[in-house]
């Protein structure tokens, strides 16, 4: 479930040497989501991944404007009461959605104040599992519209180049279970994807997942790892830069 703003200020990001420990997976089980006295731990692990947020932001300012925040530590009724998964948004950047509620006028614009109702970068830890993607929510429906209408203007080809560009990336679609390698894809598999895909009701994702089981976490554990996931959230930028509704890739309401 999407959480809301944290009405807390955002956690400073943590400083030095950057490494995920077992304790920011184990606080995540489903033993301990519940649990507010593993807080603290979850916060470290947020502090990780705000500071991983922000070099993403950092690396890419020459090539295009973002903004970053984390999702919630805390057990809270945004989350179900339960924190199975946390996450820094890389998101667009807040001149970039003055611009865009400016289009839309201030009522619809306020759609573009919660962060995960924008096209976004996400770095992920789950109990199990590490991520990083490109996402669209299903209440993202500006940024998911601003895609099919692009589509439909200049066709599939450059999507499924780009698509293409991302080997180890898998295209997901909500929680369905189909087969959309990147790197692999042909013309009818993008096809068949897009004929199913509503903005508004599916999210859209493409997704690199990185198996932390308990046990077996040695790589989740290393700098290296940290380091690779921002690698790998910045290969992402160019399907974010021609997916998002921007001046650059305005096509929301062509006719």
């Amino acid at each position: 479930m999407p959480q809301a703003r944290d009405k807390q200020a955002e956690p400073k990001p943590v400083s030095g040497v950057i490494c995920f420990e077992e304790g920011d997976f184990h606080s995540l089980s489903d033993g301990l989501c519940r649990d507010p006295q593993y807080n603290d731990r979850r916060l470290l692990a947020r502090r990780r991944l705000a500071a991983l947020g922000k070099e993403v932001v950092r690396r890419a300012k020459g090539e295009v404007a973002l903004d970053s925040r984390t999702s919630l530590h805390n057990p809270n009724q945004f989350n179900g009461m339960a924190v199975r998964r946390l996450w820094t948004y890389i998101c667009r950047a807040k001149p970039e959605k003055r611009r865009l509620k400016g289009v839309l006028g201030s009522d619809l614009g306020k759609d573009l104040d919660a962060a995960f109702r924008n096209a976004y970068l996400c770095l992920a830890i789950e109990p199990d599992a590490l991520e990083v993607s490109l996402r669209i929510h299903p209440d993202g429906w500006y940024d998911g519209q601003n895609l099919l209408r692009r589509l439909e203007a200049e066709g599939r080809a450059k999507l499924l180049e780009l698509l293409n560009s991302l080997p180890g990336f898998q295209l997901r679609m909500h929680d369905w279970k189909g087969d959309w390698r990147c790197g692999s894809l042909t013309p009818e598999s993008l096809e068949e994807f897009l004929s199913y895909y509503k903005p508004g009701e599916h999210r859209f994702a493409v997704e690199h997942r990185l198996p932390a089981p308990p046990g077996a976490r040695g790589m989740a554990l290393e700098e290296a790892t940290v380091e690779a996931m921002v690698a790998e959230c910045l290969r992402l930028l160019p399907l974010y830069r021609y997916a998002a509704w921007s001046e650059e890739s305005d096509f929301l309401f062509a006719s």
